[in-house]
């Protein structure tokens, strides 16, 4: 049975391609898009299988062409799919993922009458719960019912049980139907969570705190023991009660930043796993050690188009840290 299970969604990414041509009058551009698989939770649960360790999905996708792309694309990468349904009765979401004008990812997305909102809790295998060390879960699905429901009983059950909980918010504005009911859906689950993931911009939209420190000390003080910020190219920063430390990245060509943060999560949790450590044993070192590894993971996920396709091996993440040793050590923060 897995160690890691992930529960949330899976979609198709269709990223954004310039094809630039040489004709007569000149170079000129034609704009296609890619399909790639993607999905936050789905991503994270491939990123730790790529790294050795077991993980599985749930989750719900349309009986269509994209349904079974996706699912042949979680068996093809050793991702347990004993949890993930194929429902006829409805469609698998998609996702167009361009460049708006300032050079920011812009998303469109196509959601409507979705496999992955009509998830029921009824649905979920929980055996895969009860064997599982770790539960991964993201917000998307806490847009509507019934997938709310679903998400939220799956990660009261797994706390129940004892096991790790690790959440990424992964604010998306435009699948909300106000910013108030998805800071209300997004802060709603803190009291189960463990190991955080966040923006910057994430970490002041649920925490009301436009600074950085108050930000991490409300997330700690409501529970959560862990807490991990991506900064794109300057690195991360992790926090616990035992200390605070921002950590500089590996210096790459990025290519495409689509699910580094994914690639990044799934590398850090696949580290905590393996570490075989409790929550209350990790220690400032130990989150040291996983969130290098994150790094280099996330920094040569950036090198290539796509989320999944784009997930680097062991092999490179060890190679990319070894070039990097000697890069400017970390900045430490006063103890909260």
């Amino acid at each position: 049975m897995p160690d890691i299970m992930s529960i949330g969604e899976m979609l198709v990414d269709f990223t954004a391609v310039q094809d630039v041509k040489d004709g007569e009058n000149g170079k000129s551009a034609d704009i296609y898009y890619k399909q790639n698989p993607g999905g936050a939770p789905a991503n994270v649960a491939v990123m730790a299988s790529k790294l050795g360790v077991s993980s599985g999905f749930i989750g719900k996708l349309g009986m269509d062409m994209f349904g079974k792309y996706l699912r042949d694309t979680l068996s093809a990468e050793g991702v347990d799919t004993k949890g993930l349904i194929l429902d006829k009765d409805f469609s698998t979401t998609l996702a167009f993922v361009g460049k708006s004008s300032e050079g920011e990812r812009d998303f469109v997305f196509y959601r409507k009458n979705s496999a992955d909102l009509n998830l029921s809790f009824s649905e979920v295998n929980l055996k895969l719960i009860d064997s599982c060390k770790l539960l991964h879960f993201g917000a998307l699905l806490l847009t509507s019912e019934p997938s709310k429901s679903a998400v939220i009983n799956t990660v009261e059950y797994a706390k129940q049980q004892g096991k790790i909980i690790s959440y990424d918010p992964n604010w998306r504005e435009r699948l909300w139907e106000s910013k108030e009911a998805a800071v209300k859906a997004m802060r709603s689950v803190l009291m189960y969570v463990d190991v955080i993931k966040v923006s910057e911009a994430e970490l002041q939209i649920i925490t009301d705190c436009a600074n950085l420190l108050p930000a991490i000390a409300k997330l700690l003080n409501d529970g959560v023991k862990v807490v991990c910020i991506t900064q794109g190219a300057k690195g991360c920063i992790v926090a616990t009660r035992h200390g605070i430390e921002r950590l500089p990245t590996f210096k790459v060509e990025t290519v495409d930043t689509l699910g580094a943060g994914d690639s990044f999560f799934g590398a850090f949790l696949s580290r905590l796993v393996i570490s075989g450590k409790s929550m209350d044993e990790i220690e400032m070192d130990d989150l040291r050690e996983f969130a290098m590894y994150a790094n280099a993971c996330g920094a040569l996920s950036s090198t290539k188009v796509g989320a999944i396709p784009a997930m680097p091996t062991h092999e490179e993440i060890l190679a990319l840290m070894e070039k990097g040793k000697g890069a400017p050590e970390g900045k430490v923060y006063p103890q909260l």
